[in-house]
């Protein structure tokens, strides 16, 4: 009997564990919006579970708790330069942001104290997304200075930072580059990383470990001009990922801007062809939803797939740079003047 009674509840935990989820036929979305005077904001982060820190176009950085309550904010100036954020990233013991352009200024944000961890003086210098894999491991990416992308890496939590060697990397293709569109240039499973170019190519950059050993793969994504190619990625596993993008400079077109990988992002699937949504900025898989749901947003609107990117409907007008998931069913979303809690019904 005792036997008997093991395997039974061997049989309902591995039930409830292949239990498939079953995702929102459709979804409604409220709005409560946080004003941020004369300030683009495409960095933002969740912290804590539920409050979201945020960077500038202005040098100021920011928390707003989940009850919208500004918690802090504090504007940077460095030898007389206002340094204009896209990147931002934390880890228990600090936030950082990392400015575009010459030069780069990174800073570490803790206790209400700013230090500049780096400093990049270059014509070509840009930088576009930062992300930690962990509390120690973290890596910001940018346009190529030289015949490879721009990475720089910490291996000690953010107090120190180095930028690779072309030797280690993949050589960039002539015209490639990235864009500080959302901060969602870099997406992180575990020690596994992709980061995502466009213009001229635009291709996946894979990396296993943290940044020792790169591959770089082709993509589908509209490219051919410095406008063009992928804006954003997100992986819900090491194998299931989603890029998206299109060309900036043409909002309504959509042809060849969303893919999907089903193999850790050595092939790619171009997905919803010709249809909604149009140019996106960032995409990002709910929370809790088997990677079944995801959202994407724009100048274009807001819009919810409940098929993994393969079809999608616009939930709203309403035009973002960026969003962020507390859970599947908030998030947080910034763009012109405007940080924004979204809650989905």
């Amino acid at each position: 009997m005792k036997n008997v009674a093991i395997i039974t509840i061997l049989f309902t935990f591995l039930i409830a564990c292949n239990t498939n989820y079953q995702p929102r036929e459709t979804v409604k979305i409220s709005i409560e919006k946080f004003n941020i005077d004369s300030a683009s904001i495409r960095a933002i982060e969740i912290v804590n579970d539920s409050s979201v820190v945020y960077a500038t176009s202005n040098g100021m950085i920011g928390i707003i708790a989940a009850n919208g309550k500004l918690v802090g904010a504090k504007k940077i100036i460095t030898d007389t330069i206002v340094p204009h954020f896209r990147a931002i990233s934390y880890t228990k013991e600090a936030v950082f942001a990392l400015s575009i352009e010459n030069p780069a200024l990174l800073y570490r944000y803790k206790n209400n104290e700013f230090e500049l961890v780096y400093k990049e003086v270059h014509e070509k210098v840009f930088y576009d997304s930062m992300k930690f894999f962990d509390e120690l491991n973290g890596i910001a990416i940018g346009d190529p200075t030289d015949e490879c992308l721009s990475v720089l890496i910490t291996r000690d939590g953010g107090k120190s930072w180095g930028k690779m060697d072309c030797k280690n990397l993949p050589k960039i293709s002539a015209g490639e580059a990235a864009f500080a569109a959302s901060n969602t240039n870099i997406a992180i499973v575990g020690e596994n990383a992709w980061i995502v170019t466009g213009g001229m190519k635009s291709r996946v950059f894979h990396t296993p470990d943290m940044g020792l050993t790169w591959k770089v793969y082709d993509t589908p994504i509209v490219q051919g001009k410095s406008s063009t190619g992928i804006y954003s990625v997100d992986f819900y596993n090491e194998k299931q990922g989603i890029i998206c993008g299109g060309d900036y400079t043409d909002m309504h077109g959509n042809y060849a801007n969303k893919a999907i990988t089903k193999n850790g992002g050595k092939t790619w699937e171009v997905v919803s062809e010709n249809t909604e949504p149009k140019y996106v900025s960032c995409v990002q898989y709910v929370p809790n939803t088997q990677g079944k749901e995801v959202f994407a947003v724009s100048d274009n609107g807001v819009f919810y797939s409940k098929s993994s990117g393969k079809n999608w409907e616009k939930v709203s007008d309403e035009a973002f740079h960026s969003i962020r998931f507390v859970n599947e069913n908030i998030a947080w979303v910034s763009g012109n003047e405007v940080i924004a809690k979204m809650t989905i019904k």
